[in-house]
């Protein structure tokens, strides 16, 4: 069964899901980049984790935390979970290109196959996508969208250039 809840954030509304027993996702954005609510799902934002990842959500938000502590229980292939897992990895405030996240997982060549499981990852912020960057400082693909990457990234103390104005989309 899935539960899940939605949180206000500065970056728009959230979307967090959940088996009951750890977090299985955390989405933004356009409604296309989300999962459709199914009949079979149970909104209850007191279930399982939700109560502590939005709590903890609101105070990385508040500035207050810098580092998430919940049961995850991300699905995808041996290589996505790879990534995932590295992701976990880059500290707040920095960030990692597609191409030393390939070296970390020691398969320097994969810079695209780690592109493509990075998009794929389903617990975005938590899991912090958001801190890949191209080779050349670029701030290549976000699901939740470059202003949403760009916004999380000066709000962790980095530069970014740009707009931050954040749209509906």
């Amino acid at each position: 069964m899935t539960i899940y809840g939605h949180l206000d954030s500065p970056i728009g509304p959230l979307l967090l899901t959940s088996d009951g027993e750890c977090l299985t996702g955390l989405y933004m954005g356009a409604p296309s980049k989300r999962p459709d609510i199914r009949n079979d799902w149970v909104e209850n934002p007191q279930g399982g984790p939700l109560p502590t990842a939005m709590r903890q959500l609101t105070e990385y938000f508040a500035g207050q935390r810098q580092v998430f502590d919940l049961p995850l229980a991300l699905h995808g292939t041996e290589f996505q979970q790879r990534v995932w897992q590295q992701l976990t990895k880059i500290p707040f405030g920095e960030t990692w290109s597609y191409g030393e996240l390939a070296k970390s997982l020691d398969n320097p060549k994969a810079c695209r196959a780690v592109g493509l499981a990075n998009g794929r990852n389903p617990i975005a912020v938590i899991v912090p996508c958001h801190r890949v960057i191209g080779a050349d400082g670029s701030l290549t693909g976000f699901g939740g969208g470059i202003a949403r990457k760009q916004w999380l990234l000066a709000h962790e103390g980095l530069p970014v250039s740009g707009s931050l104005k954040l749209t509906a989309a």
